[in-house]
């Protein structure tokens, strides 16, 4: 994994390892991001800070009780906001799957793990959108398609945007097929936004497979041209390519960050002046 050090007096990007510790926080006047994604069901040792940014697939293979897993860990985090978008993975998340021509199978019932309740698919999927929907008191949100501002510790008020979309790949969830139905997606985002949570990378950024080929999304990389006042884009899917990156955009500092952890014990925690 790579990332960058500090940058200005703006921004700084550390990661944070067992081996190595994230400095501490710089104080008063900033917010840290802990930013993470594709934990797939796995719980992790995540440093402090103020805001908790998770780019989705949440789960392994798109089960509800490893959806539970999850939530029920991050809602466990002592971090003052969470913020999690859906991924490929997280089928029970994903509307589309309740169709018979899609995904679940309609004429098979699903039992609930915790309690003696048998659901169908299009019940399952109801019930896990209302799980991640429902845990704001825990200050964990989820986003799909939508904006939402928050307050941090120090008083700002941030911008952010959460988007679980990604191109097609095999089966999965919250996927599109043609740049019509990505530039649908992406227009969306208010260009406005500060922090950008997406599941796929932007074309060729931290976007290359182990094969050396970029698969991240076109639209999404021309759209983020647009939004001059993002300052952190975070997201996940490749996981080979996870790390961090600074780009100046028109004599701002944004930070690009592949958050997924499966193949590094580094988290990476990007340091904003407010």
């Amino acid at each position: 994994m790579q990332a960058t050090r500090p940058i200005d007096t703006q921004v700084s990007v550390h990661l944070h390892s067992p081996q190595e510790e994230a400095p501490p926080h710089p104080g008063a006047g900033w917010t840290r991001f802990v930013c993470i994604s594709d934990t797939h069901s796995g719980i992790f040792r995540l440093p402090p800070g103020d805001v908790l940014l998770h780019a989705g697939d949440l789960s392994s293979y798109g089960a509800l009780p490893q959806l539970t897993r999850t939530v029920d860990w991050l809602k466990s985090l002592k971090h003052p906001v969470k913020i999690m978008i859906a991924g490929n993975h997280d089928l029970c998340l994903d509307e589309n799957w309740a169709r018979p021509d899609y995904g679940f199978r309609p004429e098979v019932n699903y039992i609930l793990t915790d309690r003696a309740t048998v659901l169908t698919a299009s019940q399952l999927i109801q019930y896990a959108r209302t799980t991640v929907r429902s845990l704001a008191s825990a200050g964990l949100y989820y986003l799909e398609h939508e904006p939402l501002h928050f307050t941090a510790p120090s008083g700002k008020v941030w911008k952010v945007y959460g988007s679980p979309a990604a191109p097609v790949h095999l089966e999965g969830a919250f996927q599109y097929a043609s740049s019509t139905e990505a530039k649908a997606i992406y227009q969306c985002v208010p260009e406005d936004t500060e922090i950008l949570i997406t599941h796929t990378p932007p074309y060729r950024t931290l976007d290359k497979t182990r094969k050396g080929k970029h698969v991240g999304c076109q639209v999404l990389a021309s759209r983020l041209k647009r939004l001059r006042h993002c300052r952190l884009h975070v997201f996940g899917h490749i996981h080979e390519d996870a790390g961090a990156r600074v780009d100046d955009v028109e004599g701002m500092h944004r930070v690009s960050v592949n958050a997924a952890v499966p193949l590094s014990d580094d988290i990476v925690v990007v340091d904003m002046r407010d």
